[in-house]
């Protein structure tokens, strides 16, 4: 299968790892050819030029040829304005490469969704926003095409501020008579404050957070998220 070569391309590091002696095999997540995976010939060589630029996190601008499922990388320029990010930031940024490297298929271009990945790493580098995660999370959800339904019910009715819902991943929010137990039970507040992206009662932040984990961790499947269970056994300590 013969593959263009691609110049100019604005992209970001999501994983790599070393290959044979020198080089490494990039997955990089690109405005427009999504998830595509690359070989960074002589990478690891302490002279290389492309051995410091290779970095999660910041926008790089990309040019590779080839055929194949791995790519040849043939520049790469670093495009600035992403500050480094530390502690938490630096940890729920590597959450967010996890999803795409689970989820997101490979060369399945989400232009909106990239955007909403350079724009949510920006609001990681200053006061860290639990909201910023909620609202990747569910651009995340709908740019995959498993889009929440969160202002009417299965039914089609729609959503009542007061009433009580279970959250059914294959139909959407069903009416409960009354508060439910389960991590997928929200308030109707909770399913429309979701819908709004507005995060700024404790409650809806809470339930949404927990309705997230639950419905990534049915798409993810037994694959799991190493993040979260490193950040849940760091909260343990």
């Amino acid at each position: 299968m013969h593959r263009h070569k691609v110049d100019s391309q604005p992209a970001f590091v999501l994983h790599s790892y070393p290959y044979r002696e020198t080089s490494l095999i990039v997955e990089v997540f690109s405005r427009d050819f999504g998830r595509v995976a690359l070989m960074a010939r002589g990478a690891r060589r302490p002279r290389s030029a492309l051995r410091g630029l290779l970095l999660a996190f910041q926008p790089l601008e990309l040019a590779w040829a080839g055929k194949g499922e791995v790519l040849t990388l043939m520049k790469a320029e670093w495009q600035g304005g992403q500050p480094l990010l530390a502690g938490k930031a630096l940890f729920c940024a590597y959450y967010l490469n996890e999803l795409l490297m689970h989820l997101l298929p490979r060369e399945d271009a989400h232009e909106r969704l990239y955007s909403v990945y350079a724009q949510t790493l920006l609001r990681f580098a200053g006061p860290l926003q639990e909201a910023d995660l909620r609202s990747f999370e569910r651009a995340f959800l709908q740019e995959l095409g498993y889009g929440l339904t969160l202002e009417s019910d299965a039914k089609g009715v729609p959503i009542d501020a007061s009433g009580h819902y279970s959250y059914e991943i294959e139909h959407g929010p069903v009416r409960l008579q009354r508060p439910g137990s389960s991590a997928l039970s929200v308030s109707g507040k909770t399913l429309i404050d979701l819908a709004r992206e507005d995060f700024s009662d404790p409650r809806s932040l809470l339930e949404a957070k927990q309705l997230m984990r639950t419905l990534i961790a049915h798409y993810t499947g037994s694959k799991g998220l190493e993040t979260r269970r490193i950040f849940k056994e760091l909260q343990e300590l």
